[in-house]
């Protein structure tokens, strides 16, 4: 027997209401109250940074300001996105038993493919990319993430319809390291969009919906049954925006720290994304961890476990740091995408190279 798939289409949605929207939907199936869903949904003109990441490293705020475009943090981790009416958001909320893959690796792989599969209905040659990207001839036409919370899994992704690409890279500042790694000279040319690749044979919203349907439903065997959020969902979705998502406190919340003596800054750009570190010293030697904080584009299950980590590095002697990780990373119930123990490491030991010079 065919398991359902409820299937919502919440249109355009302001852009913190929409994170709250999803964090309602992912305690809601938890507690058994909605079955598996798949949302389409639409932002206006918004910044939207991970849930790890400094602020005002990763969005020109200034610009958005004077632009209108709103600032949001998501509850998922990745990169930093400019979303508009001219792109197309998807989010899975799905019992991780239904798609009979335990890691969140392989997760990605099949749901990637899911979705590259809907795309390709429409007359675009769409692959799945490593770690979590959707292409089409090398150009990134969707990206996606997600992450566990007991059994639920949150998955969400993007296509790019249409979008002006120059306002993207105005409100995004994405690092040097990403186009270097890419030989790119520009985010524009990383990307591509669904009217550029099928011009006057573009889809409209509803067929490019149908077609991702179709793909999550034949790859996991579901059929599709349209419906619309519960009220007790959109009761949790309020709350959830009045108390924490929707307040400027939760979006500026990791951002730079400001320069002080002791504070020292380290990055590591691999595979999975880039983690960039800064620690602040303390004792009469500086040799002893006060604080840490951990930021970047990299993929963790459950998102909360890099507050832990921060946890565990206060008070830390410098000579005890790589101990304390592996302590960690062997007790602590964690998952990544792409990104391991080896990769934190780097980044620690990138900021404390720069301890000598600090003092």
């Amino acid at each position: 027997m065919m398991t359902t798939l409820r299937v919502i289409d919440s249109g355009v949605v302001e852009g913190r209401m929409n994170i709250a929207l999803g964090q309602a939907m992912i305690e809601t199936h938890q507690e058994g109250g909605v079955p598996d869903t798949l949302r389409f949904l639409r932002f206006p003109p918004t910044a939207l940074i991970g849930r790890h990441q400094a602020l005002n490293q990763e969005i020109a705020v200034e610009y958005c300001e004077v632009k209108n475009i709103a600032l949001v943090r998501r509850i998922t981790g990745g990169g930093a996105i400019y979303l508009d009416e001219g792109q197309l958001g998807w989010e899975l909320v799905i019992d991780r038993s239904r798609l009979g893959k335990a890691t969140l690796t392989d997760l990605a792989r099949e749901i990637c493919e899911a979705a590259a599969g809907g795309l390709s209905r429409l007359g675009v040659p769409a692959t799945y990319r490593p770690r979590n990207d959707i292409e089409v001839d090398g150009r990134k036409i969707g990206g996606t993430g997600g992450f566990f919370d007991g059994d639920t899994l949150f998955y969400q992704g993007t296509v790019l319809v249409d979008m002006n690409p120059e306002v993207m890279v105005s409100a995004l500042r994405v690092p040097k390291a990403k186009l270097e790694k890419r030989a790119l000279d520009s985010a524009t040319q990383r990307v591509v969009t669904l009217k550029e690749l099928l011009v006057d044979r573009c889809p409209g919203l509803g067929e490019i919906q149908a077609a991702l349907v179709e793909g999550f439903c034949e790859r996991f065997g579901l059929t599709a049954s349209p419906a619309d959020f519960e009220a007790s969902e959109i009761r949790l979705a309020k709350e959830l925006y009045r108390d924490e998502i929707g307040l400027d406190e939760f979006v500026t919340e990791i951002d730079e720290p400001e320069a002080a003596r002791g504070v020292l800054e380290g990055e590591h750009t691999g595979p999975g994304g880039t983690i960039r570190t800064y620690i602040r010293l303390e004792g009469p030697a500086q040799n002893r961890i006060n604080s840490a904080l951990i930021t970047g584009d990299f993929f963790v299950t459950p998102p909360r476990v890099i507050y832990d980590l921060e946890g565990a590095l206060k008070g830390v002697f410098l000579d005890k740091v790589e101990s304390t990780l592996d302590c960690f990373f062997n007790t602590v119930e964690i998952e990544v995408l792409s990104v391991g123990k080896g990769d934190f490491l780097e980044s620690l030991q990138a900021a404390l190279s720069g301890r000598n010079t600090a003092l």
